[in-house]
């Protein structure tokens, strides 16, 4: 047994493959959201366990078990994996998260990530600097079952939706996973829309005239549109390997319904690419204006000190010190040169007032 006061046995007893028995193990139900089963074109009543759910489906010869999980650690998901026989590198992308939006292949089971795009309405007319964020939502799919990963990501009640359609419950898990990407894409549809009033909004103040703006307020949707779609551009191209490499899992009518969430994203895509270009316009125009402001700003500036420059030049001149200087022993000197500035001043305001410079 090591020696707790001794630094060298204490690092020896933790080298690497030893178990670290000071961490009391989570049990893998505290990651579990749910566990269904889905047979006969129903959903079996209740919650199940993780070994009553694959019995059951076992025993029946037909339907499969749908278990959702929220952000497993290794420990975990090991022993879902366990379980279900799981591909060990499903298992390593699972815990990790921050994935790419993908579609892979080992065996008979299909790992898919899709990212999740929240937007923060609140946001738009608050301080807040955190208009969209994003999640993960991972999904296995199997011959007789669905695992769903949460990762920062939230999920609608499907299993009422999937029993409305008993044809849906038959296709199999795959149709859960059509379900959930169909669920998350419309997600990107509506946040599209609501961007798309945000985007009109700062068009119409930037070229409104004498509109006050502020020009990191565009920065900041800039960079918000490009983390949306870093989430999602990279999910066509893995719907599009879903449906064209998969035909012996996926059958045709779940082709078209993949094909449909593709034409969704698509959509999606270009409208996000939009206003990603417009943000970008939005940007040099506001540089624009703001040089000009400050093109305007310096002209102003420029007349008033010529405007005051003459009256300096003249105090300077009557301020030297020569004794031969008539001028000053006039009676009404004083007010000629009051006058004389006045009519001077008066008529460069006006010059540079009809030049559009003050």
């Amino acid at each position: 047994m090591p020696n707790p006061f001794d630094p060298v046995s204490l690092a020896r007893s933790r080298r690497v493959g030893a178990p670290d028995r000071s961490r009391v193990p989570i049990p893998v139900e505290r990651a579990i959201d749910h566990c269904r089963v889905f047979t006969a074109n129903r959903r079996l009543p209740g919650e199940y366990t993780l070994a009553s759910a694959l019995t059951e489906v076992r025993d029946n010869g037909e339907g499969f078990v749908w278990l959702g999980l929220h952000e497993p650690n290794e420990e975990q998901m090991n022993k879902v994996a366990a379980a279900f026989g799981i591909h060990a590198l499903i298992v390593e992308d699972a815990v990790s998260a921050h994935q790419r939006p993908k579609v892979e292949r080992y065996d008979d089971q299909i790992f898919i990530v899709v990212r999740s795009v929240h937007f923060h309405a609140e946001a738009v007319t608050g301080d807040t600097r955190e208009i969209i964020s994003t999640g993960e939502v991972q999904m296995v799919v199997g011959p007789n079952f669905i695992i769903t990963i949460r990762h920062g990501a939230q999920l609608p009640e499907l299993s009422d939706t999937l029993v409305g359609n008993p044809n849906l419950v038959a296709i199999g898990p795959a149709a859960l996973a059509w379900q959930v990407a169909d669920h998350l894409v419309d997600e990107y549809g509506w946040i599209a829309t609501q961007l798309a009033e945000v985007v009109d909004n700062l068009e119409e103040r930037v070229f409104s005239p004498g509109s006050v703006f502020s020009i990191e307020k565009i920065y900041l949707y800039k960079r918000e549109i490009l983390e949306m779609r870093h989430s999602t551009d990279p999910l066509a191209p893995a719907l599009r390997s879903l449906i064209t490499d998969n035909k012996d899992i996926l059958g045709k009518q779940l082709r078209s319904y993949f094909r449909d969430v593709l034409d969704h994203e698509l959509s999606v895509k270009d409208q996000i690419a939009g206003y990603d270009e417009r943000l970008s316009a939005l940007i040099d125009a506001s540089v624009a204006k703001i040089t000009l402001q400050q093109n305007s700003d310096m002209r102003a500036i420029s007349a008033v000190v010529g405007m005051a420059a003459a009256p300096t030049l003249i105090a300077g001149i009557y301020g030297m010190n020569f004794a031969n200087m008539p001028e000053l022993e006039w009676e009404y000197g004083y007010f000629i040169v009051l006058g004389f500035i006045a009519a001077i001043v008066g008529l460069m305001g006006w010059w540079f007032r009809r030049n559009n410079w003050i």
